[in-house]
């Protein structure tokens, strides 16, 4: 099993602390976000990761190496260098393709989510299945009221569930290469559709996270978070 952690983004909101740090190195709770995720898969015994990088690449492979204090190894998906720039997260994960697996996880690296565990065994079943992906889902934060996608009775995403049968997306999933393969490595392009359309084609599962979420946005989330 290997994973695909997204690292790319220039986090414009965050700023003016993203103007001389990735967002992934800002540190929460004394470590940066990025090595929560790389404990957590290291633990899971996931022993090699992609790390997508664009705005201020150079900063995170420095600070990373090759991944071997967590006993994993680190790849680097250098968008900025081969591209002018991030590809968004659907176009970031296809141009990783070829450094991933049939089956991958997938999550973002500017999330705080310490007590998730990549669970070994979910990523079996995941493999042993036939989706294209199968999502986490967090109850809707105040910023996101109106959230993301439902859950059917059979585990299946749901496109259209209506407000307030809707969770938001926890950027955290198990994915197939399929899901992004009609992208065309180096286009930009956005998740976001290619869920809806799985789900509306029952390609796509999902399950309800309920333990602790932050998507760090900005510098007063941050904040809150270290106090």
């Amino acid at each position: 099993m290997k994973a695909i952690v997204l690292a790319a983004g220039r986090g414009d909101r965050m700023r003016p602390l993203t103007d001389t740090c990735p967002k992934p190195l800002l540190a929460v709770r004394g470590k940066p976000l990025i090595e929560w995720h790389i404990e957590a898969l290291a633990r899971a015994g996931v022993r090699e990761i992609v790390v997508n990088t664009a705005w201020l690449e150079g900063r995170i492979v420095a600070a990373l190496g090759d991944g071997s204090r967590w006993g994993v190894r680190l790849h680097y998906s250098m968008e900025g260098r081969d591209h002018g720039g991030a590809l968004e997260t659907a176009g970031g994960i296809a141009k990783a393709l070829p450094l991933l697996g049939d089956v991958f996880w997938v999550v973002s690296g500017d999330i705080f989510m310490p007590g998730f565990e990549f669970d070994a065994a979910a990523a079996r079943r995941f493999a042993d299945g036939g989706q294209s992906a199968h999502l986490w889902l967090v109850p809707n934060p105040p910023y996101h009221a109106k959230g993301d996608f439902g859950i059917d009775a059979q585990g299946f995403g749901l496109a259209d569930a209506p407000v307030g049968e809707r969770w938001t997306y926890a950027n955290i999933a198990l994915m197939r290469p399929e899901l992004v393969a009609g992208i065309a490595a180096g286009t930009k392009a956005a998740l976001g559709p290619l869920l809806f359309a799985g789900m509306r084609e029952r390609r796509i599962t999902a399950e309800l996270y309920g333990g602790e979420w932050e998507n760090v946005g900005t510098p007063a989330q941050l904040a809150a978070l270290n106090s």
